[in-house]
């Protein structure tokens, strides 16, 4: 080969791709069915599919829009799919790239719920259940751990998890007032001692490239990526009427007491306050779904943890579980439609926690893009990351007792103690902090070892 044809295909490597919008709709559900691993494992394969291999952004881009996400509430990875799909083919490639990130994990759940719901009590599903439980709750510490080594920095932000922690846990202190002071706290904190509030490294440099990409470091900002405040308003308003109309229907045929209309609430509420990821809301769901409305019990919140765990898409669809359930329990439609109440309340549900997303990305999306600089004031996150720690804290000895102590403390606290499962839980988290396990394996492992016990011992 001579030098003229090698550098004919050097150059045509470096070349930026061109990608239609069927190409990216067809990556995005491809996305959607194997995005599993969470945020970071999520983030992780469109860094290696958008950046290293299709190029379809830089690095520097893509972090850009990441650290952007980071700020919003919500689930980051969702939203960083939505604002690349946005930034390459404007609204509708936005909307496409974050509902396909959603919608095979919807309806996985409202398939897997179902099963749990209908046949949970058959042997097989019950045995595979015992021996999830206890390997969530180890999945609960590492989160707690994996947050907090990054999150904890200085003894200030140790002192803010500790103080969270005893709010949720010795006070009952509800989780939305905790992220308000936290956010207070980085407020102040941030002005009179800027070093104790820094976050802790964020995602890294972008000092990497990996050849010419369809969004590069000093590609133009697109014409529809530019701020305008017309267009600003239009989205708010459009954003708005898509939660007022749904909700207005609903108090409007319902009332304002029924099951649906309080889901559509409260989860709207839920939507925006999931600074730090799913596990940071969860106890807020539990504190409303489990302690106020009864949507579902504590035993099924833990096996709705574990579905969410083992399915693709973002681990706060565990909320498709919760409405599933609830609207199943609670038979919205009478009792000869239960499985469409669970189906419509789990949609209705994911409606209610994702359009935040979408909105914070298209309305905030060009405002970032033509400023191009870096994001300011983080400390109030920070604090509320911090404040976080604490609450995962709380949720992980939520579900120890529920698992270990299954029917209380009635008998005594030794004696009452499911040792079996503590055995579970305690190999669990080996796996996961001695050997890095993955966690879809932990599950798995920890299922099979449940139905043996299930079905050769109790």
């Amino acid at each position: 080969m001579n030098k003229p044809e090698i550098a004919s295909i050097e150059q045509d490597e470096l070349q930026a791709p061109t990608v239609s919008f069927w190409q990216a709709f067809w990556f995005w559900l491809k996305l959607g069915l194997i995005s599993f691993g969470g945020p970071a494992g999520q983030i992780s394969i469109m860094h290696e599919e958008l950046v290293e291999r299709r190029r379809w952004i830089s690095e520097k881009r893509f972090l850009h829009a990441l650290n952007y996400c980071m700020l919003l509430p919500g689930p980051e990875a969702q939203q960083l799919a939505t604002y690349i799909g946005w930034l390459m083919h404007k609204t509708r490639g936005g909307i496409a790239a974050g509902a396909l990130f959603v919608l095979p994990s919807l309806v996985i759940l409202i398939a897997l719920s179902w099963v749990y719901i209908a046949f949970g009590e058959m042997p097989l599903v019950a045995g595979l259940f015992y021996g999830i439980k206890p390997a969530v709750t180890a999945i609960v510490v590492q989160a707690a751990h994996r947050i907090g080594s990054r999150a904890l920095k200085n003894n200030v932000l140790w002192a803010i998890a500790g103080a969270s922690f005893v709010a949720i846990f010795a006070l009952n202190v509800p989780f939305p007032i905790i992220v308000a002071v936290a956010a207070l706290v980085g407020y102040i904190g941030g002005r009179i001692a800027p070093d104790r509030f820094k976050t802790g490294g964020g995602h890294g440099k972008a000092d990497k490239s990996y050849g010419a990409a369809l969004i590069d470091d000093h590609t133009p900002t697109p014409e529809h990526a530019i701020f305008r405040w017309p267009r600003l308003v239009k989205i708010v308003v459009i954003g708005a009427l898509l939660w007022v109309v749904p909700m207005g229907l609903l108090t409007t045929y319902f009332g304002w007491d029924h099951t649906l209309t309080q889901m559509a609430w409260f989860f709207t509420k839920a939507a925006l306050l999931t600074f730090g990821g799913a596990y940071a809301v969860l106890p807020y769901v539990y504190q409303g779904a489990v302690g106020h409305y009864n949507w579902l019990t504590p035993t099924q919140m833990i096996d709705g943890l574990a579905l969410g765990e083992t399915t693709p898409g973002p681990l706060i669809m565990v909320v498709a579980f919760v409405g599933f359930v609830g609207g199943y329990v609670k038979a919205v439609f009478g009792p000869e439609s239960m499985f469409l109440a669970g189906a419509v309340a789990a949609t209705l549900v994911t409606w209610f926690t994702f359009l935040p997303s979408f909105i914070f990305i298209l309305a905030g999306g060009p405002l970032i893009e033509t400023t191009h600089n870096d994001l300011k004031f983080t400390a109030p996150l920070t604090v509320i990351t911090a404040a976080v720690v604490g609450v995962i804290l709380n949720l992980a000895l939520f579900f120890g007792y529920h698992v270990w102590w299954p029917t209380g403390f009635a008998s005594g606290i030794i004696s009452s103690v499911d040792w079996i499962s503590v055995l579970i839980s305690m190999a669990a988290a080996i796996a996961l902090f001695k050997y890095k396990r993955n966690v879809i394996h932990v599950i798995a492992a920890s299922a099979v070892v449940g139905l043996i016990v299930k079905t050769l011992i109790l």
